[in-house]
């Protein structure tokens, strides 16, 4: 996971600004590391592995007291939980339904938080990116919903899913905001200056 640079935030601040000249509609990009740290998880599966292991060490070696188990129980718990913690592992314990889930509730609560559904004419659209779900979603207000439908947004999402895993999310943001860009100023052309939201990247602790 990279989250952008300095430059790079920058970049995506002048992509946004470009485009919000030509259309009516706010666009605002959120980026995070995670959508969720899944603390339950790693304990779960170290869970149900801890109470495996005794039965197996009981079944290969017989002779394994009481004793002798329970501390292979305490010590499989223990090692396992602290081993899939490790992001690189914790990630692929999730099931993709709950990552899912997961981003795309932040994604909503972000689109709340930042305002998108108070612009006049209801014309936010939300970017939103979360790094270690490789999870991409486009959220727009009533007034682009109902110009443009759901479905324009699937191919810009793909291609910007890709490019997250691919570890290219500055140039995933610059080729998403220009696509939306075309799309905005073809269907909710500029009538008037305006700049009701933040143009820079918002970056979630």
């Amino acid at each position: 996971m990279t989250l952008l640079s300095k430059n790079d935030q920058q970049a995506v601040t002048a992509a946004i600004s470009a485009v919000e000249r030509e259309t009516d509609a706010e666009l605002v990009t959120v980026l995070t590391a995670q959508s969720d740290n899944y603390s339950y998880i790693p304990l779960l599966w170290a869970g149900i592995l801890a109470l495996l292991v005794p039965g197996i060490a009981n079944y290969v070696g017989s002779w394994l007291g009481a004793d002798t188990l329970l501390l292979v129980q305490w010590g499989t718990f223990i090692l396992l939980s602290l081993l899939f913690r490790l992001p690189g592992i914790n990630t692929r314990l999730i099931p993709q339904q709950v990552r899912y889930w997961r981003a795309s509730n932040l994604a909503r609560r972000q689109f709340l938080e930042q305002n998108l559904h108070h612009t006049k004419g209801a014309t936010g659209v939300l970017i939103f990116v979360s790094e270690a779900e490789r999870y991409v979603e486009i959220l727009v207000d009533q007034g682009i919903a109902d110009v443009l439908d759901n479905a324009v947004w699937e191919g810009i999402v793909a291609d910007f899913t890709a490019k997250v895993r691919q570890g290219q999310t500055r140039q995933g943001f610059l080729d998403c905001i220009a696509a939306c860009g075309r799309l905005l100023q073809e269907h909710v052309p500029a009538t008037h200056e305006r700049n009701e939201l933040p143009n820079h990247l918002v970056i979630l602790p």
